[in-house]
């Protein structure tokens, strides 16, 4: 049995498949930044969120062919995105609670040793407003509820309109702005 060489159609077939998935991954990786600034809202840390892109991207490429050109890749790959951090907050749930020994008091040693050495001349009110970070944002956002949390990413920090966070989320835009009030 010989085995005979692609015929011109497939040829064809093949270079056009090809050219559709450079395109489609030109495309997609134009949106990292994006993608990654709401990642980063959902996730606690840059760390999650940066795996949180990396397995987007992943899946997204991984079934590129699901994709219909023409319509909103962005709406799509944020689709993924959030399908896969509703998946990370189940995850966490079903896992025990564990909390580093070394938590808050680590994070801030050399600066609460160097305040106790140091005479306070800031009131109360300074030293809070210094530690408050964008962190503690992120963590608090962390605490609201995963299905209000997208929704409050999507449309608050996203600036996405309702009619987006809707197809996003695959939910009607009455569900968008209930969680968004309620969130």
């Amino acid at each position: 049995m010989s085995e005979s060489a692609p015929s011109a159609a497939d040829t064809r077939r093949i270079a056009q498949e090809a050219r559709s998935r450079v395109r489609f991954e030109e495309e997609a990786l134009e949106l990292s930044d994006q993608v990654f600034r709401v990642a980063r809202r959902l996730a606690g840390s840059r760390e999650e969120a940066e795996d949180l892109v990396q397995q987007t991207y992943e899946r997204a490429f991984r079934s590129w062919r699901q994709y219909t050109p023409g319509t909103n890749l962005r709406a799509w790959l944020l689709r993924i995105l959030t399908n896969l951090n509703i998946d990370r907050g189940r995850r966490q749930q079903r896992s025990p609670q564990t909390t580093s020994i070394d938590n808050e008091a680590g994070d801030y040693f050399l600066y609460n040793k160097l305040e106790s050495q140091v005479p306070d001349e800031n009131p109360d009110e300074e030293r809070v407003l210094e530690r408050l970070s964008q962190d503690s944002i992120v963590d608090a956002l962390a605490e609201v509820p995963h299905d209000f949390r997208d929704v409050i990413v999507l449309v608050d920090i996203g600036d996405f309109s309702y009619q987006d966070a809707a197809q996003i989320l695959d939910i009607p835009i009455g569900t968008v702005m209930s969680r968004l009030h309620r969130g």
